[in-house]
């Protein structure tokens, strides 16, 4: 009798154990593969949902900031990525994720664009750079793209560089030549490293440069070129209205976005340099505007 009283807990709990392993096979069944687990048991909806809310407040974010940050590989996070693209959640690009529908007055960081297109944005500085003559005066606005122009005008003699970029500025002083003058202006530090406000605005007052190279947030045949930021649209008209020549550097996605505020129409440049993702649609617009377009290849 004491050995039969104690069969029956010990089926419950055999019954219960199998409860439990077809509860846990049925729910692999269904989905077709038990859910990835990443650091710390997180479920692949829940790192999905956490990469959506990420890229929608960075503007992007890479691949390796997300492997480090979830513990996961990366062809696990490219393929949250391929399922986040797909589902219209972010956008896909070399190397991570952009946001979709970016509002007009979201600024991404420098770090968050700096991945963004590189290829075509080492396309597009080579080709920019070719119009930059020894002995000149030239401004580059603040952004990646003119981040790699600068890279690419260290071989030219004898240049002095204004920039409101502290990182250009670095690009140049690095190299340690004595054969070029670089003017750091100061202002307000903006998320995507650009030195703005009236502190810029006054000391670009008494400048006179030969070339300017500017970079955009937005570039839109209606709206010309905008930024999300109203310190930087005022900073960048004083770099405009300072120089004799302006030439835009630009890849291919800014086409139709729209920041908050417009800081150049097309009356205002003369040449816009872009890569050959540009649409025959978009090219065709460009041209109306009356400023030449480069194609950089």
């Amino acid at each position: 009798m004491l050995q039969g009283a104690a069969q029956p807990p010990r089926r419950q709990r055999i019954s219960l154990t199998r409860g439990r392993l077809n509860t846990r096979l049925w729910t692999v069944n269904a989905a077709g593969a038990e859910p990835p687990r990443g650091r710390g048991g997180q479920l692949a909806a829940q790192r999905q949902a956490t990469i959506v809310a990420e890229v929608n407040s960075r503007g992007a974010i890479t691949v390796a900031e997300l492997v480090d940050r979830f513990g996961v590989s990366d062809m696990t996070i490219r393929r949250d990525l391929d399922a986040l693209d797909s589902s219209g959640l972010l956008h896909k690009v070399h190397g991570g994720a952009t946001s979709v529908g970016l509002r007009s007055a979201h600024e991404p960081g420098f770090d968050a664009k700096l991945t963004q297109e590189s290829a075509a944005k080492q396309a597009i500085a080579a080709e920019a750079a070719t119009r930059v003559q020894p002995d000149s005066a030239i401004g580059i606005g603040a952004g990646t793209t003119t981040y790699a122009l600068a890279r690419q005008l260290l071989r030219v003699e004898n240049l002095t560089v204004v920039t409101n970029s502290a990182r250009i500025a670095d690009v140049f002083h690095g190299n340690g030549r004595s054969d070029r003058t670089v003017v750091l202006i100061g202002g307000i530090r903006t998320p995507s490293d650009a030195l703005v406000g009236p502190i810029a605005t006054a000391a670009l007052a008494s400048l006179h440069l030969d070339l300017l190279f500017l970079g955009a947030h937005g570039v839109d045949a209606e709206h010309g070129l905008s930024t999300p930021n109203l310190m930087e649209a005022e900073t960048n008209r004083s770099f405009i209205a300072a120089s004799r020549e302006v030439v835009v550097v630009a890849d291919h996605t800014k086409w139709g976005t729209v920041g908050l505020s417009t800081f150049a129409t097309w009356s205002d440049l003369d040449v816009i340099v872009t890569d050959n993702g540009l649409s025959a649609a978009a090219r065709k617009a460009m041209r109306d505007t009356g400023c030449d377009l480069v194609i950089a290849n």
